[in-house]
């Protein structure tokens, strides 16, 4: 009921008519994992410079139906945030313009859920970009695998302690390891996690 009642709440403020889709009910079996790289970590001065997203239709990872986009930010980009991403300013001079980016997102995205790793910062940057643009956050469903892979080892192990660090639940879930920090490549482990840990959970 409380799904409901936020979605139609939402869709009265929805400024663009366009995106009305996006309160559909999305395909079966189809998300999209994302990931975004960013200026820094404060949530309200810092700005995205990259984002990647995956489609995932049912078992399958479709790399052929991928984003991979750069952004123009209006603010320098931290120095600490460099070492981790290695995107300086002048290798996102050239981005997209904010709006036309999170345009491309949401057409790529529609009303499919969002898969990712502590997918809540990433959110919260794009809603910082999306609310301008729809009035509205992004209002599709949000599944975190690192909740995923917390439940799946509690589960076997009851009271221990769960070490959710990326590299740490790749390694125990037996996965191949891309470079960190690559909006993409975080994107595409996010979502190889996801599948194994929903073919674990069956």
């Amino acid at each position: 009921m409380w799904q409901w009642l936020m979605a139609h709440w939402y869709r009265s403020r929805l400024k663009r008519a366009e995106y009305a889709s996006l309160f559909d009910t999305p395909p079966p079996n189809e998300w999209v994992a994302v990931d975004c790289e960013t200026t820094g970590l404060d949530r309200q001065r810092d700005e995205i410079i990259s984002i990647g997203a995956v489609l995932i239709r049912g078992n399958q990872i479709m790399t052929s139906q991928r984003l991979e986009l750069f952004i123009r930010p209006t603010v320098h980009v931290a120095a600490e945030s460099i070492r981790i991403h290695r995107l300086r300013s002048m290798d996102v001079a050239n981005g997209l313009e904010p709006q036309v980016a999170i345009q491309q997102f949401l057409d790529f995205v529609g009303n499919r859920p969002l898969v990712g790793y502590y997918l809540e910062f990433d959110v919260a940057m794009l809603n910082r970009l999306v609310r301008p643009f729809l009035g509205i956050p992004l209002p599709q469903r949000q599944i975190e695998v690192s909740g995923m892979y917390y439940d799946y080892k509690y589960a076997q192990q009851v009271g221990s302690n769960v070490d959710l660090h990326f590299h740490t639940m790749m390694k125990h879930l037996n996965l191949p390891e891309r470079e960190e920090h690559d909006a993409f490549n975080d994107a595409l482990m996010a979502a190889m996690m996801f599948i194994k840990l929903r073919h674990l959970k069956q």
